[in-house]
């Protein structure tokens, strides 16, 4: 299902492509387009991490989407910290040139939200899981909970999420943004089949990470 009607440039950035711009155009008025180079690869960089283009979603029962652009660096059985059962963990790894809007892996409702301070070490260290700043989400589908925790990263300082207890999310749904480079970890029911393996480069929203069964 193909989406519509959303900017093209995360909210999250406009401010900063504004600055960005702004100081590039004023300094290029001022002194000329060799000094102004610098600050327009700049605003051109800032330009592309603010990116949000629209995705097509994947329709079906039980399917789950990637909740992230970036690079897979785990799929394992672990022991999911906020519900305390064993379930299957996905992570994908968010570096600087990926889309950084997160969406919903799942449709259904919000039941809680837990919100970690922590450090900032590299996200693609499997500590990162459970020492750095994380804000994880926990989803009702139908019968099965499903889990997905937004990850502070070295350069990440700035985890937003716009979702709340009691809100119903439609799959592939935006539903936060992390600022620059970072984790979001999925955790599924033991019984799911996960699509994806390590390595594999994926997208947000329209890539399916599995299945709920």
């Amino acid at each position: 299902m193909p989406e519509g009607g959303h900017p093209l440039l995360a909210r999250e950035g406009w401010v900063h492509i504004g600055i960005a711009v702004g100081a590039a155009a004023l300094v290029h008025a001022l002194a000329g387009w060799l000094w102004a180079l610098p600050l327009w690869v700049a605003a051109l960089f800032i330009v592309q991490f603010f990116r949000d283009p629209p995705r097509r979603i994947p329709t079906g029962p039980g399917v789950v989407v990637c909740p992230a652009d970036g690079r897979v660096i785990a799929v394992d059985e672990v022991e999911d910290p906020y519900l305390k059962r064993r379930a299957r963990r996905v992570s994908i790894f968010m570096n600087v040139f990926n889309v950084h809007s997160n969406r919903s892996p799942v449709g259904g409702d919000v039941k809680e939200l837990w919100y970690s301070p922590g450090k900032f070490i590299n996200a693609s260290f499997d500590k990162a899981s459970t020492e750095n700043e994380r804000n994880a989400l926990w989803i009702r589908t139908g019968d099965d909970d499903v889990v997905v925790v937004q990850i502070a990263g070295l350069i990440a300082r700035r985890i937003l999420c716009y979702a709340r207890p009691g809100d119903v999310l439609a799959r592939g749904e935006r539903y936060g943004f992390i600022r620059f480079g970072s984790r979001v970890d999925v955790y599924l029911p033991p019984t799911s089949e996960v699509r994806l393996s390590l390595g594999d480069k994926v997208s947000a929203g329209s890539d399916i990470l599995g299945m709920l069964r």
